[in-house]
């Protein structure tokens, strides 16, 4: 009877066991039920994630992240032209149409999408354009202050066919179009050519401007060439309208960082930096770059297909993941091992509107007097004479005029993104010495946002001279409604490559305008307000600004 009772016992504490276990299965089962994951609010790739989008597994991850920090496209398509979508076609088969692989793209626009807001209510950027210190007028233009003048016994007219391309006489490529032809019927290409002068590429409010950012993004390509010279691959790209585009293809993701360990002249040009820097350029008002727009292209219709140029077609290749490759011919990274992959035959660029051809509007090529040495252990002049900027001052073209400080507001723009690349820089010949410098080719900056390159600023630094229309620009971009970050972040976000620049990027140019700021306080703490500070701007009178200069109206 004992012996029952105490298999009965055993046999109930079993069912009691059991029902508690299957209890509190049925509660985890309820929890999870009734508290789902909350969606992140940013989609922000996490700091420890490498290039492919794996967890990290130890040291060895850690060094093998190291070696391919720098690889352009290799042969997995890992550091693909798509870096935002590359994620979302792991796992998947090789998309027959390249179009998929672009709405795939999107999903992944907003990676950093968890950074602070660019703007809450009114444009910051509409806000800053409006200010009176991006309403300043330049002197009343002549003939002599325009780079081109309208031929009026030479015009375009549209095809009787109704397609979009141009026709012109055998002198076409040699002669601008007539004013009997109605201006807004020209492409909008040489509308912005006809509007360069003197002062400046483009005005502010120049309705052009987001005309041909949309048209570098989005016209049909029907030439393919690579641009001959430089060190790195660039291709110079055709409209039907008979307008070009340079176009520098991605070899580098957002959230790769240059190494410290790598010279400035052998780091990469990366095509986000030459986006960037042309809006930077534009909020900063010298508007001295031309318009520059992201692009996704078509490796196999868009270059391959359609390409010309026999030393570029025979480096094209289909990788071992089936990607579109090719490397072109340069002086650095043009090999198979730095081959430009597609995902799998999409990669992004930036499309930069051309300047007219050296023969119609010639531009002189000047060596920076703060020109680095380009050598491994050689330091340059200015590197190790502090008073070198009393002999600059001394020499022509920088003894008289504007030169100088026109030099020095490219030094700003540079330390501002980081470019330590600044060699040479441009300015049309037609002009002479008294016009604006062009500041062209800027695809090394943003290289490092974790470091603030001093030594870009010894002009500023060495000269203690800066335009007062640039130093009131920087101070109010400091302030909260005019934040520099916020703007360009507004600015950036209606590029098609959005986001093209990673928060902390934007992060590092407000850090940076601040050691600008601090450089001139220092100067002026110095040498006083007036000696530094150079007025350009004239005398504020009912609401308008205007010239102190007064300039001949004869052409």
């Amino acid at each position: 009877m004992l012996r029952r009772l105490q298999t009965l016992l055993q046999r109930k504490f079993k069912i009691l066991l059991f029902f508690l276990l299957l209890l509190a299965l049925l509660m985890h089962m309820a929890l999870d039920l009734a508290l789902p994951a909350a969606p992140s609010s940013c989609s922000c790739i996490p700091k420890a994630a490498n290039p492919l989008g794996l967890p990290p597994s130890g040291p060895l991850v850690s060094v093998q992240k190291q070696l391919s920090l720098r690889i352009l496209q290799d042969f997995s398509g890992s550091n693909g032209s798509l870096e935002k979508g590359s994620r979302s076609l792991e796992g998947r088969p090789p998309a027959g149409d390249g179009s998929k692989t672009v709405l795939r793209d999107r999903d992944f626009k907003h990676q950093w999408a968890g950074g602070k807001s660019a703007w809450t209510g009114r444009s910051k950027m509409a806000a800053l354009f409006e200010h009176p210190l991006y309403k300043i007028p330049i002197p009343e233009l002549v003939k002599k202050d325009k780079l081109f003048s309208v031929n009026p016994k030479e015009k375009f007219t549209l095809k009787s066919s109704g397609s979009d391309e141009w026709v012109s006489s055998s002198k076409a490529e040699m002669v601008l179009p007539t004013g009997k032809t109605p201006y807004d019927t020209y492409p909008t290409w040489l509308r912005f050519h006809i509007g360069i002068n003197r002062y400046e590429l483009y005005s502010q409010q120049d309705p052009i401007t987001p005309m041909l950012l949309e048209e570098l993004a989005t016209q049909k390509i029907i030439g393919s060439v690579q641009k001959p010279g430089g060190t790195q691959l660039k291709l110079i790209m055709t409209f039907p309208n008979y307008g070009e585009a340079l176009f520098k293809p991605m070899k580098q993701t957002r959230d790769q960082e240059t190494p410290a360990d790598f010279f400035y002249f052998s780091d990469f040009e990366r095509h986000n930096a030459e986006i960037a820097a042309f809006h930077l350029d534009r909020i900063l008002d010298f508007r001295r770059i031309p318009p520059v727009a992201g692009r996704l292209v078509n490796i196999t219709k868009e270059i391959r297909d359609i390409t010309t140029d026999k030393k570029l077609a025979r480096t094209f290749f289909i990788s071992p993941a089936s990607n579109v490759c090719f490397f072109g011919e340069c002086s650095y990274y043009c090999s198979t091992e730095h081959a430009l992959c597609g995902k799998p035959d999409q990669l992004e660029g930036s499309m930069a509107a051309l300047l007219p051809d050296k023969e119609l509007a010639k531009r002189h090529s000047w060596r920076s007097p703060w020109r680095r040495s380009y050598h491994k252990s050689k330091k340059a002049e200015w590197e190790l004479n502090q008073n070198y900027c009393a002999q600059v001052r001394k020499t022509p073209p920088y003894d008289s005029g504007s030169r100088l400080i026109d030099l020095i507001d490219m030094t700003v723009l540079d330390f501002l993104m980081g470019n330590m690349d600044r060699h040479h820089y441009e300015t049309f010949e037609k002009f002479g010495n008294d016009t604006f410098l062009l500041h062209l080719d800027n695809g090394r900056g943003f290289g490092r946002h974790s470091h603030d390159e001093m030594s870009i600023l010894a002009p500023l630094q060495q000269c203690c001279s800066i335009k007062k229309s640039t130093f009131l620009r920087l101070q109010l971009l400091a302030t909260e409604p005019y934040r520099l970050s916020d703007v360009m972040r507004e600015a950036l976000a209606s590029d098609r490559l959005s986001p093209v620049l990673s928060e902390p990027h934007l992060e590092a140019l407000d850090r940076r305008l601040q050691r600008v700021l601090d450089m001139v306080r220092v100067c002026m703490a110095k040498g006083g307000q007036k000696e530094v500070l150079v007025d350009d701007m004239g005398k504020l009178k009912q609401g308008i600004w205007q010239r102190q200069e007064t300039r001949s109206k004869k052409a």
